[in-house]
C-alpha cells in the first residue's frame, strides 16, 4: 500500500455527555485506521476526525474531585518546575485540551503519532469551520449505552 492509495473520510462526533474514555479510544482507533481492511502500523493511514461540543464531555468516577481527582503535568524545564492542574480546572479553562491529552496518550509516541494528531480537530461548542470536507456524522452515544452518562 502507498501513501497515495489512502483513502481518508472525514467523521464528526458529537462529545456531548460521552465518556471521556471511550470516546478518546474510539477516536484513537480511527486515527490510526485500525478498522480499515488497509491498515499498515508503519503509515498514517487513518481518517480525520472532528469532535465538537467538548466542554460537554463526562469524566467517570472521582476524575473530577479537587483533591483526590485526576491531575495533569507539565514542566518548565527549570529545576523544581513541575506545574500541576486538575482536571476539573482544565476542563474550565480549555476543555479542548482534554480530549486531545486522552487521545494523544493512546496513540505512538513517535514522528507516526504526532502526524496521526494533526488530523484531529477538536472544538469546544458546536460550530467547527470544515464544513467543505462534507464529514459524516458518528454518534457515539449509540454505540454502546455505557459512552453517554
Amino acid at each position: 500500500m502507498k501513501l497515495k492509495e489512502v483513502d481518508k473520510k472525514w467523521h464528526l462526533i458529537d462529545a456531548k455527555d460521552v465518556v471521556l474514555g471511550r470516546l478518546a479510544s474510539q477516536v484513537a482507533m480511527m486515527l490510526m485506521g485500525k478498522k480499515k481492511p488497509s491498515y499498515t502500523p508503519h503509515m498514517d493511514c487513518g481518517d480525520n476526525v472532528i469532535i465538537v461540543n467538548a466542554n460537554h464531555v463526562k469524566l467517570s468516577g472521582r476524575k473530577l474531585h479537587l483533591h483526590d481527582g485526576k491531575k495533569y503535568y507539565k514542566h518548565t524545564g527549570h529545576p523544581g518546575g513541575i506545574k500541576e492542574i486538575s482536571a476539573r480546572d482544565q476542563k474550565q479553562k480549555n476543555a479542548s485540551k482534554v480530549i486531545v491529552k486522552a487521545v494523544e496518550r493512546m496513540l505512538t509516541r513517535n514522528i507516526l503519532g504526532r502526524k496521526m494528531m494533526t488530523h484531529l480537530f477538536v472544538y469546544n461548542n458546536e460550530t467547527h469551520p470544515h464544513e467543505a470536507q462534507k464529514p459524516e456524522l458518528l454518534d457515539m452515544a449509540a454505540l454502546n449505552q455505557k459512552n453517554k452518562r
